[in-house]
């Protein structure tokens, strides 16, 4: 099962493929350096759990070689590569809400690699995947942030990075979740970046209060409810056209069944720009169980799709409840238009 993590400080480390790097070298080099060290840490600890540095993002014009070069020379010393992915909307929000799209086709792009590697060189072990950074980040922002002659550029504490998020980023965050979560079987470890203030769905104020940004909500209900195991989701659902990434899925869906809990955990997204969709969720697997079951799902949406929460309106956007309907074996909701829901099945 996925293990979803904050972290607090980008982990630039685990980037050496980028010429920004310090360290920076060939995959060539760093493949023989990264499989020399593992087995030396794993002489020291044999149950530790080592990740090899992939690609710094799918755009990398080395995307793909790297990971099968490194792993050529490190796949039986470690058990993870790495992947790093941020979005941000740049101007065209319906390749921004398919976001989910890309990661899928990074994953998959790694993992395709990753097994190619291991019947090669007839290895009996996997390498799974460890996607250690991974946010909304308005990183264009940040680098065109004007540097003053004059001014002190390296200030004591500085705030960096403080992106506010809205309810767009929120869904967009949501579908980014669905996709790690239907990647579970290969993707076990998934860490956002970073947890308070910086790109964070956390914000504070020194000295001052706390509140929730749009994407703590998804984060803080998958984290919660997404537990046990991750079911196969078969979503049959119109296409709508992309500038960035062709025809994509209108609605996309993941789900998770906690046989502690007894609880079904269905998530989606409808990244339609201005038409509400109606969902069918067959759920007559469950059986006559569903009739005392408790039904619950709520959504993260608003008219303005750039409202936020704020110091000043700190509670501008919430979770709401959203109406279920049964019918036979089937739930059936009504989800707005650039949404995020989460529905709760409890038995």
């Amino acid at each position: 099962m996925l293990r979803l993590f904050s972290s607090v400080a980008t982990e630039s480390s685990n980037e050496m493929d980028g010429p920004w790097q310090i360290g920076h070298r060939s995959a060539d080099d760093y493949g023989k350096l990264a499989a020399q060290t593992a087995r030396a840490m794993k002489q020291f600890d044999p149950d530790l759990e080592l990740v090899a540095c992939g690609s710094s993002s799918s755009s990398m014009p080395t995307f793909g070689e790297w990971e099968r070069v490194v792993l050529t020379h490190a796949y039986d010393a470690v058990d993870y590569i790495s992947c790093h992915a941020y979005y941000e909307d740049k101007g065209d929000r319906a390749t921004f809400l398919a976001s989910g799209v890309d990661m899928d086709r990074f994953i998959r792009t790694v993992v395709a690699t990753a097994d190619h590697v291991k019947e090669v060189l007839g290895s009996q072990k996997t390498v799974n995947i460890s996607f250690d950074e991974w946010n909304i980040w308005y990183n264009s922002r940040f680098e065109n942030v004007d540097r003053i002659e004059g001014v002190d550029n390296w200030p004591q504490a500085p705030r960096l990075l403080e992106d506010v998020y809205t309810v767009t980023d929120a869904v967009v965050f949501g579908s980014l979740l669905i996709t790690l979560l239907r990647h579970a079987d290969r993707v076990t470890s998934a860490s956002l970046a970073q947890l308070v203030n910086v790109i964070a769905p956390i914000m504070t104020e020194p000295g001052g209060p706390a509140w929730r940004q749009t994407t703590f909500f998804p984060f803080a209900l998958t984290s919660a409810h997404a537990r046990g195991m991750a079911l196969d989701v078969a979503v049959r659902c119109p296409t709508y056209a992309t500038a960035g990434l062709g025809d994509v899925p209108l609605v996309d869906a993941a789900a998770s069944y906690d046989e502690v809990a007894g609880r079904y955990a269905i998530y989606a997204v409808n990244r339609s720009l201005d038409e509400a969709t109606e969902l069918r969720i067959d759920v007559s697997g469950i059986g006559d169980r569903l009739d005392t079951a408790t039904v619950r799902a709520q959504v993260l949406a608003d008219p303005d799709p750039l409202a936020a929460n704020t110091l000043t309106e700190p509670d501008r956007v919430r979770l709401r409840d959203l109406e279920v309907a049964r019918d036979g074996g089937m739930l059936v909701l009504t989800v707005p238009s650039i949404a995020w829901v989460e529905l709760l099945v409890e038995l």
